[in-house]
């Protein structure tokens, strides 16, 4: 049974998208005319190009994992779990084998990964060796709202899948605690933000398997615990600190900037949101790497990748905006904006393109999900600076990109909605409010 906080709601956000019938003819189109008798298992030849083409037909459905709209002073996680339809990885192994597209099930978990994994999201931002050689003796910490009992169990399955090094409380790997530091006095269990958890676990995974984690669990989702959970997992010894979550900006946001995300020396990133353009807090703190998301597919370029803003409606997609309230950090040199501008770089988050997933926690999606939503994208950019080595006791991190714009891929195109100054909502070559500086290409921009 879903397991349901009073106060923290969970909204079933239904996302209507073309199903497999649109992909299976994109198939066809591709040249892969009799894919679906053909035998999964045989070896099928096909160009980058054919691929890229059917990858390009990706559609899903989805909901959010945890509360739509949080009241005044609360956060809602940016999560979004797949419920049907296609995704990009599903279509891409399609076309290599030369078989039609499976979809998901309406209840969205499967026996195998319906999502990219650790080895697609090194491969898209350049960090194949940095995964496998940097990271030890760097700790990455996770601060979410409530309990997953599961958080842990589910972690060993994800890593065990994919080949990563265990990570567990008994080798030392893996830690979990309340926002106060106890190991047995934790916040009540939620599925929605369980769901959250896993994901923001398996990407630190996928990104940096070498590095030790610390979940820290908030007793609620109120701004003031989820900060009091930050200043936690500083005090623990955290470096990196992620955070998947965001809710309305208000008066109130320079007191929370001094109180919990004050942190020179530690890369504290935060989701910019998932409604489309509009900002939000934290995302909006000067202190803090503000991480938009993007829309990643396989594609016949050098790269073998291209990203675009991730928008699928005009409530749905990365945020991004200029704030009502946080003074502009020095670093961003922006003209359209006066105060602190949302985003710094951005990473993957669209459902379609979305992420693998291990969750076992409540009825809802028990297995191997596809998640999406810019709660996969923080957790990916604190990870590349894990990998980037430690940085300097008097830094802010959020800085680090600015000095470095030519090692980042520059997403250069989509909108996430209509704003009065272009570059707020549309990206454009250079800085953009969608995908800031843009995505990863190795570690270089996450350096002082």
């Amino acid at each position: 049974m879903r397991t349901s906080i009073p106060g923290s709601p969970h909204a079933r956000l239904r996302r209507h998208r073309a199903g497999s019938a649109a992909a299976a003819a994109a198939l066809v189109l591709a040249g892969l005319g009799t894919a679906a008798h053909a035998d999964a298992a045989t070896p099928h030849r096909v160009s980058s190009k054919a691929v890229a083409a059917a990858v390009a037909q990706a559609h899903v459905t989805y909901e959010s994992a945890c509360a739509a709209t949080p009241k005044k002073g609360y956060a809602t996680c940016d999560a979004l779990r797949v419920t049907g339809g296609t995704t990009a990885f599903q279509e891409e192994q399609a076309a290599k084998k030369g078989t039609s597209p499976a979809t998901v099930s309406p209840e969205a978990s499967s026996a195998t990964p319906t999502g990219y994994g650790p080895s697609d999201l090194r491969s898209a931002y350049g960090l194949t060796a940095a995964s496998a050689n940097n990271g030890s003796g760097q700790t990455v910490a996770v601060v979410d709202a409530y309990d997953d009992p599961d958080a842990e169990a589910d972690l060993a399955t994800y890593r065990s899948y994919y080949g990563l090094p265990a990570c567990t409380t008994a080798n030392g790997c893996f830690k979990k605690v309340s926002q106060t530091g106890s190991t047995t006095s934790l916040p009540t269990a939620d599925s929605g933000w369980a769901g959250e958890i896993s994901l923001d676990l398996d990407m630190v995974s996928a990104i940096a398997p070498n590095a030790h984690i610390v979940l820290v669990e908030a007793k609620s989702s109120s701004m003031a615990n989820l900060g009091t959970a930050v200043n936690e997992a500083v005090k623990l010894g955290a470096r990196f600190v992620s955070n998947s979550y965001g809710g309305s900006e208000s008066s109130a946001d320079s007191s929370y900037d001094s109180a919990y995300f004050n942190h020179p020396g530690v890369a504290i990133t935060v989701s910019a949101g998932d409604a489309g353009y509009g900002a939000e807090y934290p995302a909006a703190s000067k202190y803090v790497t503000a991480v938009g998301g993007t829309r990643l597919s396989a594609s016949a370029t050098t790269r073998g990748w291209t990203e675009s803003v991730w928008r699928t409606s005009s409530t749905e997609g990365t945020g991004s905006g200029c704030s009502a309230y946080d003074t502009k950090p020095t670093w961003q040199t922006d003209t359209g904006c006066t105060r602190r501008m949302i985003s710094d770089v951005s990473a993957v988050a669209d459902p379609a393109t979305g992420v693998s997933v291990y969750d076992s926690y409540g009825a809802d999606g028990t297995g191997w999900n596809t998640y999406g939503g810019t709660s996969a994208s923080a957790p990916i950019i604190a990870s590349v600076y894990a990998l980037a080595g430690t940085p300097g006791s008097s830094d802010y991190p959020a800085r680090y990109p600015y000095g470095h714009t030519s090692a980042l891929n520059d997403v250069t195109s989509g909108t996430n909605g209509s704003c009065s100054t272009s570059y707020f909502c549309t990206a454009r070559t250079g800085y953009d409010g969608p995908t800031g500086l843009g995505t990863p290409e190795g570690v270089t921009a996450f350096t002082g």
